[in-house]
């Protein structure tokens, strides 16, 4: 807030005292006025109307200044937040009146948010430790179906361990969303192949293809990226998971690798149904599945994308796509180049 506007503000709030003084005036030119014997001429009142001026204007002048320091201490400045530091320094009641209600707010904000904090690393430390024990049914269910591999139709095995697979990518996306605010803590950035992360993510969806007669081909040189092979593999697995269940039966999913001055490319293009142009700017939002997530047989949960759009941003990977009702969609992770490393190297 610029000096300007403060005064102004300063003014303004104090129109009753102006209103005040001019009355105050008006009383006093009448009192001359009706005394008797007292002569009263205009160069008078204006002389009386200059005297009270000028002893208005200083004692405003002198509160404005008095009251300035304190306005600049509660006036938070770009990047600074009043949550963070207790008020100090009050010189008037009226400052001190205003400091501890603003240090009871800040004491109060300061607790509830060590509650939320306290709340979260529970619920956190609850659902780490839900997804590892489901896990362990999730992997004997597993074994237990391949035992009995040849004793039922393989239409149904193939039924049932895509279900499990499913589970399993269910229960994944939850450990992810639960670790998105402790990303930090747990990412290793070094050189790796994109083949050797896109490979075993498609080797992991080899039973949607053969259900649904799905062809793919990898188009392109193989590239070297700076990233975290762990996160990166679970991004391209959610992209992978979206273009299988919205690409028909025989459709084709093409991934394609490029690399310009700018940095790499990684594309993953499928001939599925497309995605609406009303849908496209929010598909990457939280929960979101749009006209084609509430088919009953793509059973979307809205987190896939929103958990790769979230994770790519902590890797500084774009991710951006484009659509075609009808034709497909492609999904672009764009690496970008780092000038730096490239150079030592």
């Amino acid at each position: 807030m610029t000096k300007w506007r403060v005064l102004r503000s300063f003014l303004k709030d104090r129109w009753l005292l102006f209103i005040g003084w001019l009355v105050f005036f008006v009383l006093t030119v009448l009192v001359f006025w009706l005394t008797p014997h007292s002569p009263m001429d205009w160069g008078t009142v204006g002389y009386l109307f200059l005297m009270q001026s000028v002893l208005m204007v200083f004692f405003l002048a002198i509160s404005y200044l008095s009251k300035r320091r304190f306005w600049q201490k509660i006036t938070p400045k770009p990047g600074d937040s009043l949550l963070q530091n207790y008020l100090q320094g009050a010189r008037s009641a009226e400052e001190e009146r205003i400091e501890s209600y603003i240090n009871q707010l800040i004491r109060e904000h300061q607790e509830l948010m060590q509650q939320v904090v306290s709340n979260q690393e529970e619920q956190k430390e609850y659902i780490d430790s839900w997804v590892h024990e489901i896990k362990v049914p999730l992997a004997a269910s597993r074994l237990l179906l391949h035992s009995i591999e040849f004793d039922i139709p393989d239409e149904k095995f193939i039924l049932l361990e895509n279900e499990l697979n499913r589970m399993n990518e269910y229960v994944e996306q939850v450990l992810y969303v639960a670790r998105l605010d402790s990303f930090s803590k747990d990412y290793l950035v070094q050189e790796i192949s994109l083949k050797a992360v896109v490979q075993p993510v498609l080797r992991s969806q080899a039973n949607y293809f053969i259900q649904k007669n799905l062809h793919y081909a990898v188009e392109g040189e193989d590239q070297q990226v700076l990233t975290d092979e762990k996160w990166l593999g679970f991004i391209f697995r959610q992209l992978v998971s979206n273009a299988v269940k919205y690409t028909p039966q025989n459709g084709q999913l093409t991934i394609r690798i490029e690399k310009d001055a700018q940095g790499t490319y990684l594309h993953l293009q499928d001939s599925g149904i497309g995605i609406p142009k009303e849908d496209m700017r929010r598909i990457f939002d939280k929960g979101f599945t749009g006209e084609n997530g509430r088919q009953t047989d793509t059973h979307s949960t809205g987190l896939g994308l929103f958990l790769a759009k979230s994770l790519a941003k902590e890797l500084g990977i774009e991710l951006t796509a484009s659509s075609t009702v009808g034709k497909g969609t492609t999904m672009t992770l764009f690496f970008p180049l780092l000038s730096y490393y490239e150079e030592k190297r």
